[in-house]
């Protein structure tokens, strides 16, 4: 889905070693804070809201939290139940 929707093989490779270097700033952040999310179930520390904050407004703050959240959801769902991903 990632490369339908535009992303490079760098930044795939990237993401699949939990580097986000060929991100543009505010991208990077937001997949570092979503790291930070999924890992354990309790808030990212503060360091990493700080940069997010750098580069997002409140509101879009809101609605990328509710996106990682709304994913490891799904994530959690499925891997308790043995759902295999689909591609």
């Amino acid at each position: 889905m990632a490369r339908r929707l535009g992303a490079t093989p760098e930044q795939l490779a990237d993401v699949e070693r939990g580097s986000y270097d060929s991100f543009e700033p505010g991208w990077a952040s937001a997949l570092a804070f979503a790291d930070a999310m999924t890992r354990v179930a309790q808030p990212p520390d503060a360091e990493a809201f700080r940069e997010l904050s750098q580069h997002w407004s409140p509101s879009q703050i809101v609605e990328i939290v509710a996106v990682i959240g709304l994913f490891n959801y799904f994530n959690r769902f499925a891997e308790a139940l043995t759902i295999p991903p689909t591609v």
